[in-house]
């Protein structure tokens, strides 16, 4: 995807984060972060919004300290203001991001072809599955992310989250995991396939298909896929995955595929 479709994802998906916690109590529990009521992840998501807002707009080198990360984000609102501080939290994201240069210099975490595509990327995602969660907190879930995102946000997360030496996705014996989006552009070219490796070590991951067959393979839509993968969809929920093999590869990834 490229920066500007990102930016649109990111205005796209935290609008309708706003339309579901508009229709819900923010006291409602999110049941997909479980310690969570809707109020904690409206606090949470306006937070990172102006935190990642912050380092773009500034230019910053380096992550910002607490004392730096409390004076981009500011005082906590009441429950009174939440929806609308969260609402100018997004919408100044959206616009640091398309006021920056191509070709600014600041603080990223993940491989990325340059910072601004990393923020683009990262904040696309950080707040359609945070958008899952305030629908999963108003009873009732939202549409499906578009194709293109979805199959995108796979890779983010198995790419480059599950591949970090931060990662907690281990195994005591090796196992592999392939997941293949059996729809979008990339489903008949393999592009929309991944093979992780997870051992002791960091997980490793190759794109496409292998001729040898994998522990278990999850088979399905993007739309699915993605949400099963950043566990905010139960794979009971999952209609159209189809899983393959080692049914206790499904346990360990809800288990140990969390991103702190």
């Amino acid at each position: 995807m490229e920066i500007t479709e990102h930016i649109d994802a990111l205005r796209r998906e935290g609008n309708r984060l706003a339309e579901a916690a508009a229709r819900t109590e923010l006291s409602a529990p999110v049941p997909t972060c479980p310690e969570w009521q809707l109020a904690d992840l409206l606090r949470h998501i306006g937070s990172v919004h102006r935190w990642a807002a912050a380092i773009v707009s500034q230019g910053l080198p380096a992550p910002l300290d607490e004392t730096g990360t409390q004076a981009a984000v500011g005082p906590l609102p009441s429950d009174a203001t939440l929806l609308d501080w969260y609402r100018e939290g997004h919408t100044a994201l959206v616009d640091a991001l398309t006021a920056a240069p191509a070709d600014v210099e600041c603080w990223s975490f993940l491989p990325s072809p340059s910072p601004l595509a990393f923020w683009a990327r990262r904040q696309a995602h950080e707040t359609a599955v945070h958008r899952h969660d305030a629908d999963a907190a108003a009873g009732a879930p939202g549409p499906a992310v578009d194709t293109a995102l979805a199959l995108d946000g796979i890779d983010e997360l198995v790419s480059g989250f599950m591949t970090s030496s931060r990662s907690t996705l281990r195994s005591d014996r090796p196992r592999t995991l392939q997941v293949r989006a059996t729809d979008g552009a990339g489903s008949d070219s393999g592009t929309g396939s991944w093979r992780l490796t997870i051992t002791q070590e960091p997980p490793t991951v190759t794109t496409g298909e292998s001729p040898e067959p994998a522990d278990l393979t999850l088979a399905g839509p993007a739309r699915e896929l993605y949400p099963l993968l950043w566990n905010r969809l139960p794979f009971g929920q999952a209609r159209d995955v189809v899983a393959t093999g080692d049914q206790g590869l499904l346990d360990l990834w809800r288990d140990a595929a969390a991103i702190r």
